[in-house]
């Protein structure tokens, strides 16, 4: 079998990948911004790609009087931003898909694509495919932050794509579905964000009164004040006693950076428990329905605890069970509210590390 084409392809399409060179699908965009045709300058972001630079930095730069010499970036240029970051560590490579044309910095390199399909190109340069070439063909020369490459050598730019560009086109299309799909769903957990932030001030009594402003139907009485020590225990208490961390550990170490969101977030995980340290070195354990609290630091982050039993908390957190004549869930709930928070502040003893 080929080693020139990928492992996944869609149904129909058998030949062999064909290697271009940047040089031969592109030529460089050297048409100056005279006379100020475009007066709407764009940047180039490593996290949000092209955007006009009004957007991004909430004002202009640049202005009218420096710009003439910028480039004229029409829509589906691409544009090379040396600029190095943790997102883009040889900077980025975006294409224009506002729908309009603008003005460039000349220190990007603006380039227009011929003989292949731009959505294609597009997620090829969200790939890390092209990263050793710049890092064999260039370097970040005086200026730790800019990676620094000659024209001439960034069109030998080795490429491999698609023969036929009906199979560009659909890896292209493809990967655009998934990121509008990303986008729909992005919104959605924003509103659902902003409902629960709204829910929890409104569903839980605050200033003293002992009626919450939302109640569900059916229930008229007042709440009652209670101590936190009267609904819940206090069931596990790291503090003060840090376990030994392993390389190779199965259990998972939450941490305050874990809490926060729901249940905890096991992307944020960087530590680990071997099977003894967790069998010999931890006072107690959580169990599911725990409701986890940081207490140093970032005080007063919540999460409630999943069925994952075979993870500890970290000495900065403790967890709290909720006696049987109260639930878990809403033990969790109350204590995310912005009273609970703000009263969780108020008893915070000063330090450099409160």
């Amino acid at each position: 079998m080929s080693h020139n084409v990928p492992r996944i392809r869609f149904n129909g399409f058998t030949d062999d990948w064909e290697q271009r060179k940047l040089g031969d699908i592109s030529e460089k965009v050297t048409r100056k911004n005279q006379n100020i045709v475009c007066d709407e300058v764009l940047t180039n972001s490593a996290e949000y790609g092209i955007i006009s630079q009004r957007d991004f930095f909430d004002k202009d730069i640049a202005n009218s009087e420096n710009i003439d010499g910028y480039y004229i970036v029409e829509p589906n240029d691409f544009v090379y931003n040396p600029r190095i970051s943790n997102l883009a560590p040889f900077g980025p490579i975006r294409r224009n898909k506002l729908e309009k044309s603008g003005a460039m910095s000349p220190l990007y390199y603006v380039f227009r694509t011929h003989g292949v399909d731009y959505g294609f190109l597009e997620y090829y340069f969200k790939t890390n495919g092209w990263h050793s070439f710049m890092h064999l063909n260039g370097n970040s020369g005086a200026r730790s932050d800019r990676f620094a490459i000659r024209d001439d050598i960034f069109k030998e730019m080795p490429i491999t794509m698609p023969q036929n560009v009906v199979e560009q086109q659909a890896i292209g299309k493809y990967f655009t579905n998934l990121d509008s799909l990303i986008t729909l769903h992005q919104r959605k957990l924003e509103t659902l964000k902003k409902l629960k932030k709204s829910m929890l001030q409104k569903m839980f009594p605050k200033n003293g009164s002992l009626y919450p402003e939302i109640r569900f139907s059916g229930f008229t009485d007042a709440w009652e004040q209670r101590k936190l020590s009267e609904i819940a225990d206090k069931a596990v208490d790291n503090r003060g006693k840090t376990p030994t961390i392993s390389e190779d550990g199965s259990h998972p170490l939450l941490e305050v950076a874990s809490l926060g969101n729901g249940t905890p977030d096991y992307s944020k995980v960087t530590k680990y428990l071997s099977d003894e340290t967790f069998e010999t070195e931890l006072r107690a354990y959580i169990k599911e329905g725990d409701i986890l609290f940081s207490t140093v630091g970032s005080i007063g982050l919540v999460s409630l605890m999943d069925t994952n039993e075979d993870a500890a908390i970290a000495q900065n957190i403790v967890a709290f069970r909720a006696n049987e004549k109260y639930d878990s869930k809403f033990l969790y709930a109350m204590l995310s509210t912005e009273d609970n928070q703000y009263k969780a502040q108020r008893i915070v003893m000063g330090a450099v590390q409160p």
